[in-house]
């Protein structure tokens, strides 16, 4: 299946199709994020995630190592406008970067660190399903991107970065 994903015609275009659904979404989200009446503020969603952790069935934490994270890195004032610029920003470019196809791989791989930390923070939405989506894309590697400006950026890069070269081949 990782084959036919990597090196189809056929899932090139699939994944286009799903490569542009999800930035779209991507996009929207974080374009009504800047330019809304207000400017967005992560503030309310972060407080609450802390006074309210996502819990397994027996009432434990269920991700306290992001309970950690949350507490010490977003419960000051500075921290939580630094995160509302990164969710906002990261939402806008994480969504052009899929749409166009430019840098596929890493705006999938934030894309899911975004997601999982939405779903850590207790917010379930569609997360699951731009999860899945987002996996797909990251699992199908440069076929995601190819019908994109990914099809000239890449060979670029890896022109002026021989390390990026080394394709990882999964049979």
């Amino acid at each position: 299946m990782i084959t036919w994903l990597r090196h189809s015609k056929v899932a090139m275009w699939l994944l286009t199709v799903l490569r542009v659904y999800l930035g779209f979404q991507w996009a929207s989200d974080g374009f009504a994020k800047l330019t809304g009446p207000k400017p967005f503020d992560a503030s309310g969603l972060i407080m609450w995630a802390i006074k309210h952790p996502v819990t397994d069935p027996t009432g434990a934490k269920a991700f306290p190592w992001y309970d950690w994270f949350l507490n010490t890195f977003t419960n000051h004032g500075h921290a939580t406008a630094a995160f509302s610029f990164l969710v906002s920003w990261g939402e806008l470019l994480v969504g052009l970067g899929l749409i166009f196809g430019t840098l596929t791989l890493a705006a999938s791989f934030f894309a899911l660190v975004m997601n999982f930390s939405y779903l850590g923070a207790g917010v379930v939405s569609v997360n699951p399903t731009y999860i899945i989506i987002g996996g797909i894309l990251l699992i199908s590697g440069f076929n995601s991107g190819k019908i994109g400006l990914d099809r000239w950026v890449t060979p670029f890069l890896r022109s002026k970065f021989p390390f990026l070269n080394n394709d990882i081949q999964v049979d």
